[in-house]
């Protein structure tokens, strides 16, 4: 006989989201879906109508734990739509931005799964890693960002300023330091989620994974007419859950896929691991990357170099895409700007991308799982809202429809 799990919400993410899995008489998930309850805030519809330099400012905010992703490719789109081409050091002060940001949000997540895998003889020692690691990053994020959650020096054609001299020695030397402490505590989650011993296979998955970079992003490699977004009651074949999720389904080549760092490193690493345990360790194996990217960046960086570029902000209505792969996976912003006005904005954001490939991945493994894939994937579910669900004074759904965010 199937019986329903449902866990609502879910816990340790940012954002709230339902679990709904059918299991049979043995607790096997049968059918698995996973999808947003986070209310719609309509972040792109105030953007619209205002002046390009306001959608960066806004869409920045449509998450604290994830704000420069959002920025980033916020000014991609538009540096695309305006015709763009900023100058290297802003390009390198952007990207450096990104992999500091990337090791910050990474170790984060080391924190919200520290129940999962830490033993509590280990527990001070992965928690105070994290910090150590945390406080790191973050400081660099402050003083190339200006800002550590809503950095005010990215801005539309390149950054408000360079750095200094004497902060890129500071940041190099900082960052040198961290480095063999980063090591130490990849290796100390690896080895925590092998101890861990998730059953073999467990949130493994046939979707394809989708990625434009090994860490930045470009958008040359996302393709706009192999893009298709439907509403979820097109896609939950129970008529409840497609009523009552605020989410869109993204789909690519007309089916859904995996984004995020097991991605990336899927598509240009040849990573070929899959599930749970892989999810882990591609993250924890991606801090290393972004460090090194860092490093590099800070040891080539010139600090005398301009960073701005000159650009006409009236528009043309160009269709500009800013693809930024952020720590959760891909994400990409449209904007098209004429009269110097912002005519369109959308956010296809990474959690919206992996929504329908979390839930099947629960399937096959006992219930009590499921809240362990769906972890994986670091879901943020703020980021994800496109729909806009309006019930009655009984709480039954009358209709739902989407918005931009």
């Amino acid at each position: 006989m199937s019986e329903k799990i449902v866990i609502s919400p879910t816990s340790r993410q940012e954002g709230h989201a339902e679990l709904v899995m059918e299991v049979d008489d043995e607790g096997i998930v049968t059918k698995g879906r996973y999808f947003s309850i986070t209310p719609v805030r309509g972040l792109e519809k105030i953007v619209t109508g205002k002046s390009p330099e306001t959608a960066p400012v806004i869409t920045q905010r449509i998450c604290g734990v994830c704000p420069i992703p959002h920025t980033l490719a916020s000014v991609e789109a538009m540096d695309d739509s305006l015709d763009i081409e900023i100058p290297k050091a802003a390009r390198q002060l952007r990207e450096l931005l990104l992999a500091a940001h990337d090791v910050n949000s990474h170790a984060i997540h080391q924190f919200l799964i520290a129940q999962d895998i830490v033993p509590a003889d280990l527990m001070v020692t992965a928690i105070n890693s994290v910090s150590e690691i945390r406080k790191n990053a973050q400081y660099v994020v402050d003083m190339v960002g200006g800002e550590g959650i809503h950095p005010s020096d990215v801005r539309i054609g390149g950054m408000a300023k360079n750095i200094s001299e004497v902060a890129r020695k500071r940041l190099y030397a900082r960052l040198k330091a961290l480095q063999p402490k980063l090591d130490a505590h990849v290796e100390l989650i690896i080895g925590l989620v092998a101890d861990k011993g998730f059953p073999e296979g467990l949130g493994v998955h046939n979707q394809k994974p989708l990625a434009t970079d090994v860490l930045y992003g470009d958008r040359t490699k996302f393709e706009l007419d192999r893009f298709t977004e439907i509403l979820p009651e097109s896609w939950y074949d129970d008529p409840e859950i497609g009523k009552r999720a605020c989410s869109t389904i993204p789909l690519y080549d007309g089916r859904s896929v995996e984004v995020g760092p097991r991605a990336r490193m899927e598509v240009f690493q040849g990573f070929k691991d899959k599930g749970v345990v892989a999810q882990h360790v591609a993250r924890a194996l991606e801090m290393k990357t972004a460090l090194s990217k860092a490093i590099d960046i800070l040891a080539e960086l010139d600090t005398s170099a301009p960073v701005m570029a000159d650009y006409d902000i009236r528009g043309t209505n160009k269709l500009g895409v800013g693809a930024i792969e952020g720590p959760r996976g891909m994400d990409i912003h449209m904007a098209q700007v004429k009269d110097a006005k912002t005519q369109f904005y959308s956010c296809l954001v990474p959690t919206t991308w992996n929504i329908p490939t979390m839930g099947p991945a629960t399937e096959g493994f006992h219930h009590d799982f499921g809240p362990h894939v769906i972890r994986a994937y670091d879901p943020c579910l703020s980021c994800a809202t496109h729909v806009i669900v309006v019930d009655d004074e009984d709480r039954s759904i009358i209709k739902n429809e989407m918005v931009r965010i």
